[in-house]
């Protein structure tokens, strides 16, 4: 039987690199690749349009489709973006906001309530830090243009109140002092360019986020890849070949980073970095599927449903191709 054709769209990451390239071949699937600079192109093609037959997908945004029974498309448990994100938060130089618990009855923007950096950051924030999300005053509006629209309806909790803002972007509420915080996974402009009126509030984020994982095992997952639904219906085996040729572009980025040889990567001691993650994650750094992920999907789902994002309440399961079960267990 002759391969069949599909498209995969993602950002150019080195885990996918080599399935993308053809250096690794999914079983009975020729790729047409589609490599995007940033995810929210291809997020928005994906869910308004249809444009792919595989894509990236903003973790967030299925949740929310899945909850609500209005997916075109189902989840296959490979995560190419992951982050931690209490490095997320940023203040205005003077803010009345100098620790976490401090954003209780504050002024925060954010770019999209149901943004999948600000799910996991509020979870945080709700379920450990201990702040009442409904004591917030939340602004929506862009990171640096003003107006950008919630791609996904959210059910918001009772006492939680999201107003939009038109006419600033978060970028301007920092600066002019409108807000106390701003909460984006993309930092502001002001922030980008190292001006001193801006900061992030947790100086040392990257400890807090550490010790965080080693309480609790999570891990963000920002983004998951897609698969059409009227794909799977007509070929079912492609969710599980998928799978096994994504996890084997991944272990060979993995094995790239750890190359201590020469420097794959443009970065000072990267190879160090990676083996340093390696004594905090296990051998495999950057690991796919639900078990190794499970601490972290039934936080995420329970944080979403938590903050109005999902409709319902899911498991993980609820989330991923039946096709892929099987897979992700052995």
């Amino acid at each position: 039987m002759p391969n069949i054709n599909l498209s995969l769209a993602t950002c150019d990451y080195d885990h996918v690199r080599d399935l993308m390239s053809g250096v690794v071949r999914a079983e009975g699937i020729d790729i047409t690749p589609m490599v995007f600079d940033e995810p929210h192109y291809i997020f928005h093609r994906a869910t308004n349009f249809g444009d792919f037959d595989i894509s990236e997908m903003s973790f967030g945004r299925y949740v929310s489709l899945v909850s609500r029974r209005k997916n075109e498309m189902t989840a296959i448990p490979i995560f190419p973006s992951r982050m931690a994100r209490q490095s997320a938060f940023f203040v205005p130089k003077g803010s009345r906001v100098k620790k976490p618990e401090d954003l209780q009855g504050a002024t925060v923007g954010i770019p999209e309530w149901t943004q999948t950096a600000t799910i996991y950051a509020r979870g945080w924030l709700q379920n450990t830090v201990g702040v009442d999300l409904r004591s917030i005053k939340w602004l929506q509006t862009g990171v640096d243009m003003p107006g950008r629209p919630e791609p996904q309806p959210p059910k918001l909790p009772k006492g939680v109140t999201v107003k939009a803002v038109t006419d600033k972007s978060l970028s301007d509420l920092l600066l002019d002092g409108s807000v106390d915080a701003v909460l984006s996974a993309l930092p502001p402009k002001p922030v980008r360019d190292g001006d001193p009126r801006v900061s992030r509030l947790i100086k040392n984020s990257q400890k807090v986020e550490v010790d965080y994982y080693k309480e609790t095992g999570i891990f963000p997952i920002m983004h998951v890849i897609v698969i059409k639904k009227s794909v799977l219906a007509a070929h079912p085996w492609v969710a599980a070949n998928l799978y096994n040729a994504f996890d084997e572009a991944k272990n060979r980025g993995v094995e790239r980073a750890l190359k201590g040889s020469h420097a794959i990567y443009p970065i000072p001691w990267g190879v160090d970095a990676a083996r340093e993650a390696q004594t905090l994650f296990g051998d495999d750094i950057w690991p796919y599927g639900i078990e190794p992920n499970r601490a972290t999907l039934e936080a995420f789902v329970h944080f979403a449903h938590q903050q109005g994002v999902a409709w319902r309440k899911l498991k993980p399961e609820d989330l991923f191709a039946k096709q892929t079960l099987e897979v992700i267990k052995t």
